[in-house]
């Protein structure tokens, strides 16, 4: 029988290994170098002819829906699972992986959008400055 990871590791694993889930998920769906794909997935999710097109299209622009399949590559890659083993533990791990990285991805959207507002507020005090 398989021996299972002490559950302190499996903790660490999943904070940690959310960081790439997110990372990846963010980048595909918010930063300027995925900006051509997102914008052309963004129209057909708009005007595809059936449901299956517009919702497969949209998965390449929530970063929450894109996150879910992030996830599955890292689980096949690293054969992570969470509290069980088997199925069960690879299911856990999945959705457990998922809401971390989106706890993630939601402070670093919360920290960039104070960072533009204090940039903002700086330029605007050095223009009336002048």
């Amino acid at each position: 029988m398989h021996l299972m990871t002490p559950y302190t590791d499996q903790i660490c694993w999943l904070f940690l290994l959310a960081i790439p889930v997110a990372c990846v998920a963010w980048t595909v769906t918010h930063e300027e170098v995925f900006l051509e794909p997102r914008t052309f997935c963004e129209k057909r999710s708009l005007s595809g002819k059936t449901l299956l097109e517009r919702k497969f299209f949209y998965l390449f622009t929530c970063e929450y829906c894109f996150s879910h399949y992030v996830t599955i590559a890292f689980l096949l890659l690293t054969h992570f699972h969470l509290l069980l083993d088997g199925w069960r533990g690879y299911l856990i791990a999945g959705f457990s992986l998922v809401w971390v990285a989106n706890i993630y991805m939601s402070l670093f959207g919360l920290i960039r959008i104070d960072l533009k507002k204090e940039k903002t507020e700086v330029e605007k005090m050095e223009k009336d400055t002048e």
